[in-house]
């Protein structure tokens, strides 16, 4: 099977880091191109080993050997590009958040599927097998039943002036760029609807940000969940299920890649303790998944599912935080 030819819709820092030294890494794909506003695309380019360098972004989209297009550009311009990517006949794997509210993801996905291209929001750490087995230990019974989902993800933020996180306008903030991982494991590893949740904030002085927010979240099964994520505190990206007989406790849940993807598990009872390792390399893993998904025409209404129940908790969130209120999903409304 011919691999699949991505073109890089930025030279934003994850594409360089990230994204193109996994899509080398791939066996079912290969980058061709890549775009930015101005020419200094030539030297990246160069310097990354890629064939193909465009001034523009509409050039990449024009270029017709380019089947995926990935998109790593700030919050507020995905829908933009997305939408145009679509239309220009491109699979996209777009970074998260997706969207910043509901209505504007779901006429990315309707768009997407009227055009008869791919999608998916790019949260590379579902892919590595630790959280498979986190259910799979779950499902046993070995911790009783699940009362209480915790997690936290967070890292402090040093040069802060300019950064487009400390942005409001742009979707920065600590919700959407790292709270956005608890969110979404929340519903991988439980499957459940939010039915209430209550968040409080620290904001940004100068910029009106949220640098950290902590809140708590009720489950439609009862299960409660507790979160918190920080521009402003050391390095964490952990999750823990509490149940009636133990608990397991993901240590490094969202960023294994930073530890040669070695991911841990402990799993604690009260007559036993054990760590497990597993191994995985989640950028190229989240690559080649979605690169099959587009040679096969595979199904990705999970992952639509998924980044639909995301978008809505985290805008609820973000609402709850700026209302300083507890906010009931059933009762919802998004206004934007």
């Amino acid at each position: 099977m011919n691999k699949v030819k991505w073109g890089i819709l930025s030279t934003a820092n994850i594409a360089q880091t990230q994204l193109i030294p996994a899509i080398k890494r791939a066996e079912n794909a290969e980058v061709i191109a890549i775009a930015s506003r101005g020419p200094k695309v030539h030297a990246i380019a160069e310097k990354l080993g890629i064939e193909r360098a465009y001034e523009s972004y509409d050039e990449l989209l024009n270029d017709h050997e380019v089947e995926v297009i990935y998109i790593p550009l700030p919050n507020d311009l995905h829908k933009e590009w997305v939408i145009k990517a679509a239309k220009a006949g491109k699979h996209i794997l777009c970074e998260k958040p997706a969207a910043l509210n509901e209505a504007d993801l779901e006429e990315m996905i309707t768009v997407c599927n009227e055009e008869n291209v791919q999608f998916m929001e790019a949260f590379m750490y579902q892919f590595h097998p630790q959280h498979m087995r986190v259910k799979e230990i779950i499902n046993s019974g070995e911790i009783g039943e699940v009362k209480l989902f915790k997690s936290s993800h967070s890292f402090y933020l040093t040069d802060r002036k300019g950064d487009i996180r400390m942005n409001a306008e742009k979707g920065g903030g600590a919700i959407w760029d790292v709270g956005c991982y608890s969110v979404h494991a929340m519903q991988l590893i439980l499957g459940n609807d939010v039915k209430s949740l209550s968040f409080k904030r620290i904001a940004d002085s100068k910029t009106t940000v949220d640098i950290s927010a902590f809140g708590i979240v009720e489950l439609e099964n009862g299960i409660h969940g507790m979160i918190d994520c920080s521009f402003d505190m050391t390095e964490r990206n952990e999750y823990e299920i509490v149940g009636t007989k133990g608990t397991v406790k993901v240590k490094n849940a969202f960023r294994p890649d930073r530890l040669s993807g070695n991911g841990q598990i402990t799993i604690n009872t009260l007559t036993t303790e054990r760590i497990e390792q597993t191994g995985g390399d989640i950028y190229k893993q989240e690559v080649e998944y979605f690169s099959d998904a587009v040679r096969t025409n595979g199904a990705l209404t999970v992952q639509h599912n998924y980044s639909r129940k995301n978008v809505g908790i985290l805008h609820a969130i973000q609402q709850s935080v700026d209302t300083n209120q507890q906010i009931v999903l059933a009762d919802y409304v998004c206004n934007d």
